[in-house]
């Protein structure tokens, strides 16, 4: 697994690192990677959202940005990129979850993701994750872990996952103990298409229900023991500022899917998949990573 240092991480979204020629000139011999990112007057951080985009130098890039009409200056940065750009608009809607929806449905790629406006992606990701899914055309969700990073591009912290084992993983997806970050995963077109995609209801869940969804189509999540992305918190994010509409509408999912997460049953069930979690760890090197988890890491409230 590379590491990754927090100036190298500020070297690669710091300005365009990527051949014109190859953002271009698309190659169809690579599979199409689709990314859509929502935005909303979040300038501040945007134009380093797309250079880490950008700075992926794939050869069959289909970036897509929907931003909600913003009047901070995001408009002026993605004008600086739209050369780059396979479709953009700015205009008001009905939050991030629309956002996404609009930007999925003009979507055309193989492998789809999506990374929001103050997020970005870590260095060759795009490369890693066609290889993987040319060789296994049988998965349909791949995933990675994530670093923390502040408002200057820093590393404060880490999120690592275990990898998916088909029964017991999903019964921890179902009753909880076990998940996978959004911003580090990336699925097929077809499986996104077939679930129905993105609920437009939901502000902060629309990821964990589309995950939810996943699962009921059968669909085989592989993890590679790597870090996907930069994942960025600072006062505005909605992880700050949105975990009451985050707890309620966690509520919504347990409902939805009747997810009975206060029985007997689903307690013994995510105790099961924590302890089994713990020794994936242990196996697959992160041992070290657990130490740091429960000793050391100042931001546990951060999923």
């Amino acid at each position: 697994m590379r590491k990754f240092t927090s100036q190298e991480i500020k070297e690669f979204v710091s300005k365009p690192l990527f051949d014109e020629k190859v953002i271009l000139n698309k190659d169809p011999s690579w599979p199409k990677i689709s990314i859509v990112t929502p935005s909303y007057n979040q300038a501040e951080f945007l134009e380093r959202t797309i250079l880490s985009v950008l700075n992926q130098n794939y050869p069959n890039l289909e970036y897509i940005i929907i931003d909600g009409g913003s009047t901070d200056g995001s408009v002026e940065i993605i004008k600086k990129y739209e050369k780059y750009l396979s479709y953009w608009v700015s205009e008001k809607d009905r939050g991030q979850a629309h956002a996404l929806n609009k930007g999925f449905t003009v979507a055309s790629g193989k492998i789809l993701a999506w990374i929001n406006s103050d997020d970005i992606y870590l260095p060759n990701i795009f490369y890693t994750v066609a290889k993987f899914f040319a060789k296994n055309p049988h998965v349909s969700v791949l995933y990675g872990n994530k670093l923390i990073i502040d408002l200057n591009d820093n590393i404060v912290s880490e999120r690592r996952v275990t990898k998916y084992i088909p029964y017991l993983s999903k019964l921890g997806f179902i009753y909880g103990g076990f998940g996978i970050y959004q911003p580090a995963s990336f699925w097929t077109k077809s499986i996104y298409d077939i679930s129905g995609g993105i609920d437009i209801s939901f502000r902060f869940c629309m990821d964990n229900d589309l995950f939810y969804k996943f699962l009921l189509e059968g669909a085989k999540f592989k993890f590679i023991r790597e870090y996907f992305t930069g994942f960025r918190i600072h006062p505005n994010s909605k992880t700050s500022t949105l975990k009451k509409i985050a707890e309620e509408e966690f509520s919504i999912l347990i409902k939805k899917y009747n997810l009975k997460h206060n029985s007997l049953l689903a307690n013994y069930i995510r105790f099961l998949v924590r302890i089994h979690r713990v020794l994936l760890y242990i196996f697959q090197g992160d041992i070290d990573y657990l130490f740091f988890k429960i000793f050391k890491d100042r931001l546990k409230w951060v999923p």
